[in-house]
């Protein structure tokens, strides 16, 4: 499911896309991504390693701070802090990410984010602090 202005469908960095992770919706202060379950993302266990998880946290959470509205102006940001809550395993074969801002100021962001599975089980939680990057 695409929530996503074609205007600001910008190619995925290289480890989200070799993770398959794709953006499916962005906003002010908020996005999603999608990323197919395949056997090179699981554990010992045959569940989505730990990783894969904090990886679409981060990365829908970061997103969501960085929209400037305008598809020629980018905004970077910063990973300072990571917290994951790890939930449950998936029943199904796709994880969704879904992150907001909730706070910040000029140099600073906050968000929080979901991941689910295309049946609604919530898989993980996460909060992050994030920095922007100066010059963009």
């Amino acid at each position: 499911m695409s929530d996503l202005d074609p205007r600001f469908d910008e190619a995925v960095y290289p480890f989200a896309a070799h993770l398959g992770m794709r953006m499916t919706g962005w906003r002010q202060g908020w996005a999603r991504f999608e990323l197919p379950l395949e056997t090179f993302t699981q554990n010992r266990h045959g569940n989505p390693h730990g990783g894969v998880h904090a990886s679409l946290l981060d990365t829908v959470m970061g997103y969501a701070g960085c929209w400037t509205g305008d598809p020629e102006v980018r905004q970077m940001a910063l990973t300072l802090s990571l917290n994951v809550q790890y939930l449950s395993r998936p029943r199904g074969a796709l994880l969704i990410g879904e992150g907001w801002q909730t706070g910040g100021g000029r140099s600073t962001f906050f968000a929080e984010a979901t991941v689910v599975d295309e049946t609604g089980e919530v898989i993980a939680k996460g909060t992050g602090v994030f920095r922007y990057r100066k010059g963009g």
